[in-house]
C-alpha cells in the first residue's frame, strides 16, 4: 500500500507539472499568435441568421448569376511619373525639390555606372574576365531607389544592380576585384563576376539561382520586424523572377507575416530572350499585388524622380505599418542579358535604338539639370574624361593584383578543419605539385 501510496504522489506531482508546462506553452503560443495578427481583420463573430457568406478564407457576397471573373479585373495599372521625356516637371507637387548636389550625385552615379559597364564589358569581350552585365538603360532603378532608402536598411539584389551598391559608397576597386576574383575580392574569389555583397553596407551576396533571394529577403524582414530596429528591407528581383515559385513564397510570406519589405521588381521588358508577352498574360507584375493583400505601383523606371519618390514612401509606410509594398519600375534593357548572349537574335535594332537614344535615364535627367543651369557641354565633357580615367586606373590596379591564395579553398565553411577537407586539400597540393607547369602559383597570392 505504501508503494502505491508513493506511485500515487509521484504521478499527481508529474500530472501537476505537465499542467504547468502545457499552460506555459499555450501561453507563449497565444502571445506569438497575438503578436503575428495583431494587426489583421480578424474574422467576425458567427450569425447564422445572417444571409452573407462566413467562409473564413475570403470576403465576399453571394450573387445568383453563373459569371466566371475576367483576368482583366486588374488591368491598365496607370505608370506614375515625374518628369516627361524633356526632363520637365509634370506636376510640380511631385516634384521632390532636391538640392543640387543631390540631383548632381544622381547623375554622376548612373554616369559613372554606365562607364564601368562598358570599360568591363569590354575587358571580358577580350578574355580578361570570364563574364558580366551590363546595367544599360536601368540605371534610374537603381539610384532613385537606393537614395530613397537608410543606410541601415537590407538590400537583397539580383545581379543587375550594381548601382545600388555604387550609391551606397562600394569603391571602384571592390567592384573590380570582384569581376577580377583578386585577393582583394571580399568574396576571396569564390563568385562569379557581378555577384556582389558587403557586409558593411547591408548589402546581401548576390546569388546565381533566380528569385531565391525573395523568401530570403521575407524572412529577413520579418527578423527586422521582430527586433524593432525602425529598418526596412528591399528586395530586387526583374519580372522573369516573378515566374518562380520562390515569388509567389515570398509575397505570401511578407503580406501574411506583415513585415517591412519593399519588392522592387525591374521589369525590362526581357527574361534573358523571353518577351513579356510570352512571360504572362495579366497585366504586368503591380497587378498580383493586391491578390496577396500588398500595395501596390507602377512607376515609369526611367524616371529617377518618380523611383525615388514611390521607394521614400514606401519605406516609410512599410516602416511604420509593418506592411510589404509592391513596386513595378518599368524600364528597358538596353544591354545583352550577359556577355552570354546576343540579342539581336530576339530583337530589332530599331528597338534598342528608340530606348537608347529616345528615352534614356540618364538623358532624361541631364535634360532636367540643363534646363536648370546645373550642367553644361564643359561639365559633360570633363566628368566623362574624369570617370573613364577614375575607372581605368581601378581597372589596371585590379588587372595587376594577385590572385587569392589558394588555401582560402577550404576556409569559412568550419571553425576548424574537417578530416575530410584536409584529405581534400592534400590531393589538391599534390595535384598541383605533379603539374605545376599548368598551375602558376606566382600569380597567387602566398599564406
Amino acid at each position: 500500500m505504501a508503494a502505491v501510496s508513493s506511485m500515487g504522489k509521484m504521478y499527481g506531482l508529474c500530472f501537476h507539472a505537465a499542467r504547468q508546462t502545457a499552460g506555459l506553452k499555450a501561453s507563449r503560443l497565444l502571445h506569438r499568435r497575438a503578436f503575428r495578427i495583431s494587426a489583421v481583420h480578424q474574422q467576425q463573430p458567427f450569425d447564422s441568421s445572417l444571409e452573407k457568406p462566413q467562409f473564413p478564407g475570403a470576403s465576399a457576397e453571394f450573387v445568383d448569376n453563373l459569371e466566371f471573373i475576367q483576368p482583366n479585373v486588374i488591368s491598365g495599372i496607370p505608370v506614375y511619373r515625374v518628369m516627361d521625356r524633356q526632363g520637365k516637371i509634370i506636376n510640380p507637387s511631385q516634384d521632390p525639390q532636391l538640392s543640387k548636389e543631390t540631383v548632381l550625385n544622381f547623375y554622376q552615379k548612373m554616369t559613372l555606372l554606365n562607364t564601368m559597364d562598358r570599360i568591363l564589358y569590354e575587358s571580358q569581350r577580350q578574355g580578361r574576365i570570364s563574364f558580366y552585365m551590363t546595367n544599360y538603360g536601368e540605371e534610374g532603378t537603381h539610384i532613385g531607389s537606393a537614395a530613397a532608402l537608410e543606410p541601415t536598411d537590407m538590400v537583397f539584389g539580383q545581379y543587375r544592380e550594381a548601382g545600388v551598391l555604387m550609391y551606397r559608397g562600394f569603391p571602384l576597386d571592390l567592384f573590380m576585384a570582384q569581376c577580377y576574383a583578386n585577393a582583394d575580392d571580399l568574396g576571396k574569389g569564390r563568385q562569379m563576376p557581378v555577384h556582389y555583397g558587403c557586409k558593411d553596407l547591408n548589402f546581401v551576396t548576390i546569388s546565381s539561382p533566380l528569385a531565391t533571394q525573395i523568401p530570403q529577403a521575407a524572412g529577413a524582414a520579418y527578423a527586422l520586424k521582430r527586433e524593432n530596429l525602425n529598418r526596412a528591407v528591399v528586395c530586387y528581383f526583374g519580372e522573369g523572377a516573378a515566374s518562380e515559385g520562390d515569388a509567389h513564397a515570398g509575397f505570401n510570406f511578407s503580406a501574411t507575416l506583415e513585415c517591412p519589405l519593399i519588392f522592387f521588381c525591374r521589369n525590362n521588358g526581357y527574361a534573358i530572350s523571353t518577351p513579356t508577352n510570352e512571360q504572362y498574360r495579366g497585366d504586368g507584375i503591380a497587378a498580383r499585388g493586391p491578390g496577396y493583400g500588398m500595395l501596390s505601383i507602377r512607376v515609369d523606371g526611367n524616371d529617377v524622380f518618380a523611383v525615388y519618390n514611390a521607394t521614400k514612401e514606401a519605406r516609410r509606410r512599410a516602416v511604420a505599418e509593418n506592411q510589404p509594398f509592391l513596386i513595378e519600375a518599368m524600364t528597358y534593357r538596353i544591354g545583352h542579358h550577359s556577355t552570354s548572349d546576343d540579342s539581336s537574335a530576339y530583337r530589332s535594332v530599331d528597338e534598342v535604338n528608340y530606348w537608347d537614344k529616345q528615352d534614356h535615364p540618364i538623358s532624361r535627367l541631364r535634360h532636367y539639370m540643363t534646363a536648370r543651369g546645373w550642367w553644361s557641354e564643359d561639365d559633360e565633357r570633363s566628368w566623362r574624361k574624369q570617370s573613364r580615367k577614375t575607372v581605368m586606373e581601378a581597372f589596371e590596379r585590379a588587372e595587376r593584383r594577385l590572385k587569392p591564395n589558394p588555401e582560402l579553398l577550404f576556409t569559412d565553411v568550419y571553425q576548424e578543419m574537417t578530416p575530410g577537407l584536409n584529405k581534400q586539400r592534400d590531393s589538391m597540393w599534390r595535384h598541383v605539385q605533379q603539374y605545376k607547369e599548368h598551375y602558376p602559383l606566382d600569380l597567387y597570392e602566398k599564406q
